[in-house]
């Protein structure tokens, strides 16, 4: 029998009609095994042995309760208060509650200097020397080591010596237990984490700081200006029209070898127009995505979507843009195998990042087509391209198309597919050939945020890599 709600004696039960029952109801995801399960065995064991290990050291500390309650009370003001000078003072102050202890804390602020950071009752002094790297006694005082973690140093911009960022001093600490100190030494500890990731997170508002400015440089510098030469290329276009119609309205008595010669001038002068012209709407339209200044403020790729003619603004434009490369290395374009509509499919998109989606796809099959033997004997080397509709890509009512790049070469195995769409990886198959393995993984991120899906496919000629994108009610129309 299933359990009842549990409701607070005297609590009056809410009507259907509340709003505790307002709006749609709803319904809990499917699990994601890869975000919901540890599938890594090994890393799984170690965790539980660290854990096993922290918890037998805080057995072995003994720390009393007005120790255990201290340190409880230093976790949650450091998380309460977030500057590093009220962490300082938080950090001086608490042993005086707790204890009627007075500290103080010393900072390193070079490789080779320190400095008294913080101290509340006592003078603002330093001792006499350097206190050493490990904790010890020194008169009538106990200091001990505030250490830093692996990257602290990174973050200051210079060498710690033994790892050391800092030391607490403990006024009178001499006379104090071993177990006393001892918890004083785990202090220190507590101290320096808290003081790391101050460090961290101010060197991350530093970082932010230095990209905002970044890109109001680069849209002031770069995107304004690059605007400028469309109408550079208007003009040069309408010199090229008055050549044309000169040309036409040529004298009868011109020589006919001087037209002919004209002609041809004026003709490639069209050809190169058209081709540099299509060159930088691209380089433009990559530009103002890449360098949305959207994607730097909010950390992450932001969608502008609109209607998309998937055919004509998306692939057809990067097609005649790597048609060349195609070209050089031999790379035909094969479109015999079907799988180009008749009928122009919309989606709603990013154009800019769809565009570069299949940059990234293009770009690779210029990098990794290779020729391989058909079934009747003959050699081949070529790419293809198509999409399908999916009626039920996403389930019942939840059309999505298919969007296919083909290429000639040996299979990726399989035992590596699973990787070919995380950042850094490259298959064994990939050669000589230059590349980051960035390239799927960008096209991984943008078709995750559109609610799409990638995939790869073996294919008896080569490999076919896909994504599919769903198609929303706003593109669901017939389109010219």
């Amino acid at each position: 029998m299933a359990d009842s709600p549990v409701r607070c004696p005297g609590a009056p039960r809410p009507r259907p009609d509340s709003g505790l029952f307002a709006g749609p109801p709803t319904a809990p995801l499917p699990p994601d095994p890869a975000l919901c399960l540890e599938n890594d065995v090994p890393r799984r064991r170690a965790l539980e042995a660290r854990a096993l290990v922290k918890m037998d050291e805080a057995e072995s500390h003994g720390f009393g309760l007005d120790e255990q309650r201290m340190l409880s009370a230093f976790f949650d003001l450091a998380q309460e208060y977030d500057s590093r000078r009220d962490l300082l003072t938080i950090s001086v102050l608490l042993p005086m509650i707790f204890f009627d202890q007075d500290m103080r804390v010393y900072l390193r602020c070079g490789p080779r200097s320190w400095r008294l950071a913080r101290c509340l009752r006592i003078p603002p002094k330093l001792p006499y020397f350097e206190p050493p790297p490990r904790p010890c006694v020194r008169g009538c005082d106990y200091y001990a080591p505030i250490t830093a973690r692996k990257d602290t140093a990174d973050l200051l911009g210079y060498p710690l010596e033994h790892g050391v960022m800092g030391w607490i001093e403990i006024a009178g600490g001499a006379a104090l237990s071993q177990a006393r100190q001892n918890f004083f030494e785990r202090y220190a500890g507590r101290i320096g984490v808290q003081l790391h990731n101050r460090l961290a997170s101010a060197k991350n508002r530093e970082h932010l700081s230095f990209i905002q400015n970044l890109v109001a440089d680069i849209g002031h510098n770069v995107i304004v200006p690059n605007m400028t030469f469309k109408l550079f290329f208007n003009r040069l276009r309408g010199a090229i029209g008055q050549l044309e119609a000169l040309v036409d309205a040529a004298p009868a008595q011109t020589p006919g070898d001087f037209l002919r010669e004209l002609d041809l001038v004026q003709s490639t002068l069209r050809t190169q127009y058209e081709e540099i012209s299509r060159h930088y709407e691209q380089t433009s339209l990559f530009l103002e995505t890449l360098l949305r200044r959207r994607h730097f403020e909010e950390g992450r790729y932001v969608l502008e979507k609109r209607l998309v003619n998937l055919r004509k603004q998306v692939v057809e434009p990067q097609v005649e843009r790597f048609r060349p490369r195609l070209v050089d290395r031999g790379i035909g374009i094969d479109l015999s195998m079907g799988g180009i509509p008749d009928v122009p499919v919309q989606i709603m998109a990013d154009l800019g990042l769809m565009a570069q989606v299949y940059a990234n796809l293009f770009s690779n099959a210029v990098k990794y087509t290779s020729a391989v033997a058909t079934p009747d004997g003959r050699s081949a080397k070529f790419m293809a391209y198509g999409w399908d509709v999916l009626p039920e890509a996403f389930g019942p009512g939840r059309p999505g198309v298919k969007l296919n790049v083909f290429t000639t070469g040996p299979n990726v195995p399989e035992e590596e597919r699973g990787g070919l769409f995380q950042p850094g990886f490259r298959a064994s198959t990939m050669g000589g050939e230059h590349g980051t393995g960035h390239g799927l993984a960008f096209v991984r991120q943008v078709v995750d945020l559109h609610g799409g899906q990638v995939g790869y496919e073996a294919a008896p000629l080569g490999n076919n890599f896909f994504i599919i994108l769903p198609i929303e009610p706003e593109a669901a129309q017939p389109t010219e």
